[in-house]
């Protein structure tokens, strides 16, 4: 059964920094959301807000203020944001304390861990809730080298990769999944950020807090682990950052790890800087395409398009473009649904629409 919980994302809320809080207001197989935390959208639905699509789920403007609106407290209190800077500052601080202090357990996606500070571990200590730190990797022992056995997997493994960090890749690979999946096919998600696993992924890890020499092994543990015990028709792998990004060494990791039967690229045609880099041009659209067939001899078989800034003539004209340009196929998940990928994993994977004449 889902636990409540409420989800922290001041000022983030349907903006890059606030992909945690995004993500689990379009799904959330783990906690049932009861409300959103965010001052300047107070009042507005969380789900009208970020797609247009009424969920009711609302939008606070403070701790006191959900508490005041709901019926219970909630189980959980998640801290919604991802910023660059991993550490709090003060104020942040207090808010992390203020819902422990009203009896909520903590959910932290940062990569500062909240249970190695005696600062927050005192205070949950003393009003009698937990902490969990979602990106604090295992311990060394417990963590895995790169075998190679993700070789004999026999499954598709296909990998949403993409041309920068929050631009979609999670969203679209958790769209494909259950579109496959009603489809009859029966498709996994593989997590490798925090949000993935908040959002109730059964496989996967954050791989960016792992140290370099371990990160393509985790990724091929979780796929062969989904693989064994699921047998299922294909593997859905969520990227991380872009292999052309200079800060993201963990899009290489996946890469290696995962190595993807295909890649489908995940793109912000209006987006010319990295995110949070904004001194460093973004690489082409081509160029990526080149670059991650290059580094992983997988075949790009489709793109998909992040909206953001786009009107929807110019979201159409893009795609009819990209098509020509590039010949594979291209959409937008969030505007125009899953068809055109299904199609093109059906072309690469012949056996997958055997697996729907079964059903």
């Amino acid at each position: 059964m889902k636990l409540d919980a409420l989800v922290y994302c001041e000022n983030e809320f349907g903006k890059i920094d606030g992909k945690t809080a995004n993500g689990l207001v379009r799904k959330s197989d783990k906690y049932n959301i009861v409300g959103i935390i965010d001052s300047t959208k107070e009042g507005l639905d969380a789900g009208e807000y970020l797609d247009n699509k009424i969920n009711e789920i609302p939008i606070f403007k403070s701790i006191d203020h959900a508490l005041e609106n709901l019926n219970n407290v909630p189980n959980y209190f998640i801290y919604g944001i991802a910023p660059l800077i991993p550490f709090l500052n003060k104020k942040q601080r207090e808010v992390i304390f203020l819902a422990m202090k009203r009896g909520m357990n903590i959910i932290n996606g940062l990569p500062e861990y909240f249970n190695d500070n005696p600062l927050y571990t005192d205070i949950a200590v003393k009003y009698g809730v937990t902490i969990q730190d979602v990106r604090k990797p295992p311990k060394l022992k417990k963590l895995h080298n790169f075998t190679g056995e993700i070789r004999d997997v026999n499954t598709p493994v296909v990998l949403i990769q993409g041309t920068d960090c929050a631009v979609g890749k999670r969203t679209t690979s958790l769209l494909l999944v259950d579109a496959l999946k009603k489809e009859g096919i029966k498709a996994v998600f593989v997590a490798t950020g925090q949000t993935g696993l908040l959002q109730g992924a059964k496989y996967g890890i954050a791989v960016d807090v792992l140290t370099s020499g371990y990160a393509a092994g985790e990724v091929e543990n979780a796929i062969l682990n989904a693989y064994k015990k699921e047998k299922p028709d294909i593997i859905i792998v969520e990227g991380q950052g872009a292999l052309g990004h200079p800060a993201f060494t963990s899009s290489a990791a996946i890469l290696r790890g995962a190595m993807p039967d295909a890649v489908i690229l995940q793109h912000s045609p209006h987006r010319n800087r990295y995110s949070d880099y904004l001194n460093i041009p973004i690489l082409s659209l081509e160029k990526e395409i080149e670059m991650i067939q290059i580094f992983s001899t997988s075949e790009v078989i489709a793109i998909t398009i992040n909206h953001e800034y786009m009107t929807n003539v110019e979201l159409k004209r893009t795609i009819d473009n990209y098509e020509l340009e590039y010949d594979i196929p291209t959409t937008d998940v969030l505007k125009y649904g899953c068809d055109k990928l299904e199609i093109a994993l059906y072309e690469k994977f012949p056996k997958l629409r055997k697996e729907i004449e079964l059903v």
